[in-house]
């Protein structure tokens, strides 16, 4: 036994050894797929419209009002698409005791659509988890009275939330995509209903992550749209709701939740798209409507929620979460010919970098909230220079973070909203950061959707309710 037993010996040692190497080298999760937030309920193609909806279906009146002329922050990010507030009303710079500012509020549905205003009326595409049904919903902004509700029945899962665009609103027309691409047009008026269409069904787009997150636009009364699918934007007549030129899509780029944003350069005007694949701006007038006039492929994230923002001199800011950073794009053009390179790209450490909210161009300078992955400027506001922005100038500091919220900038003065319903008031510039006051208007959770503000009045919203606030200085 002892003769064999120096071989045992080796062969238990060399055993062990084995043992040790393979459980250093065995991996766990190695037939694990990378997980991006959305996945598990993201559907494709003809599956996303399965259901057949028949858009505007159900209607009920309220009550009717006359017009409010003056108070209108008629889409998203405001009537000049840059979320900046430039009527002449001087706003208070502390609340002090948010009851006595708080107009009305109202429950809603989860989620984080937002409102748009047209001469003193409010109107938000909510989603009715009872009936199981979008609703346009117009109300009076001075007494949150609900004055009509157009709606469609389209059965909808949670998924951080249900509803999460804003209308678009004219003298006229009233434009809404509800969450599973579903386009409808009403009367801004009555809310009689004029035409609607599933870009799933009609369009084979593909509902984004997080269900739709795009907000439309009427451009003389063209309503257009994202597609992503077998064409990548139409413009739709908003009178007929016939198409009134298409996009192709020959990449086949996919719908993501940034919104179209108009940019006029060398005196040609265009829409610039954010889309799953690349950035892109399409022509929106002149001989061939809907052309795709530059193209880039050097920014092109899995998930896209802040929509491009156009700045002096054809530069364009993009951003996006989950690692992806930014871009400053250069778009240069001459004789109806454009070009695109890149200034800079940068990972969230490296600069500014916005996961969800879009950041406000203002003076030359871009303002945002730096996203979670930031490192130790993580969720601080801050400012960096529109040609640079890698230098960050201003932040707010430690102790001032602000998470998704949303900003918007009036009276020269940024209304800064954090993930739990508290306000913050404050100055802000290349100089410095300054808190005026911070109050909490609303005991929620998941505070996102865009502020609104006109003459006087601020709507903001969490998850499940909608405030509005008269913020009127006392002359």
């Amino acid at each position: 036994m002892k003769k064999y037993q120096g071989y045992i010996l080796a062969f238990l040692v060399i055993l062990g050894l084995g043992l040790m190497a393979a459980w250093f080298l065995y991996d766990p999760v190695s037939s694990f797929s990378l997980s991006v937030p959305g996945m598990d309920n993201r559907k494709k193609g003809p599956a996303a419209s399965a259901e057949k909806v028949a858009i505007g279906e159900d209607f009920i009146l309220f009550k009717s009002i006359p017009d409010v002329p003056g108070t209108n922050w008629p889409r998203f990010r405001g009537g000049q698409f840059d979320n900046i507030n430039k009527e002449n009303v001087r706003l208070v710079s502390k609340l002090g005791d948010p009851a006595a500012h708080i107009l009305w509020k109202l429950g809603l549905g989860e989620g984080h659509a937002a409102p748009a205003v047209y001469d003193g009326r409010v109107y938000l595409l909510d989603y009715d988890e009872v009936k199981k049904e979008d609703a346009l919903r117009c109300f009076s902004l001075l007494k949150g009275e609900e004055l009509w509700r157009r709606g469609y029945h389209v059965h909808l899962k949670r998924n951080h939330g249900l509803s999460r665009t804003i209308p678009a609103v004219t003298k006229d027309y009233v434009l809404t995509i509800g969450p599973r691409c579903q386009v409808m047009c009403c009367s801004r008026s009555s809310g009689a209903f004029l035409w609607g269409f599933d870009l799933g069904r009609e369009f084979q787009a593909e509902v984004p992550f997080w269900y739709t997150g795009q907000c439309p636009l009427i451009d003389n009364d063209t309503a257009v749209i994202a597609v992503g699918g077998k064409s990548l934007v139409i413009g739709v007549d908003c009178k007929t709701g016939k198409k009134a030129w298409e996009t192709p899509n020959p990449h086949n780029w996919k719908m993501s939740h940034a919104s179209l944003i108009p940019m006029t350069l060398a005196g040609q005007k265009m829409y610039v798209y954010c889309a799953i694949g690349g950035v892109c701006g399409i022509a929106a007038g002149g001989p061939g409507p809907g052309k795709i006039l530059w193209e880039t492929t050097a920014f092109a994230p899995s998930v896209v929620a802040p929509s491009p923002v156009v700045m002096d001199e054809g530069r364009i800011f993009v951003s996006a979460g989950y690692g992806a950073g930014s871009a400053l794009l250069q778009v240069t053009g001459s004789n109806g010919k454009f070009t695109v390179k890149v200034l800079q790209k940068l990972k969230p450490q490296e600069g500014l970098a916005s996961e969800q909210q879009t950041p406000v161009y203002y003076g030359g300078y871009l303002y945002g909230i730096l996203p979670k992955d930031a490192g130790a400027l993580r969720n601080q506001f801050v400012c960096c220079k529109g040609n640079d922005c890698k230098s960050i100038l201003m932040n707010s500091g430690k102790t001032e973070r602000f998470g998704l919220g949303p900003y918007i900038f009036a009276d020269g003065k940024f209304f800064i909203l954090n993930d739990d319903g508290e306000l913050t008031i404050a100055k802000a510039s290349p100089a410095g950061f300054t808190v005026l006051d911070k109050t909490r208007i609303i005991d929620g959770q998941d505070s996102w959707g865009p502020i609104a503000i006109t003459g006087g009045y601020l709507l903001m919203r969490d998850s499940k309710t909608l405030v509005c606030l008269d913020i009127r200085a006392k002359q």
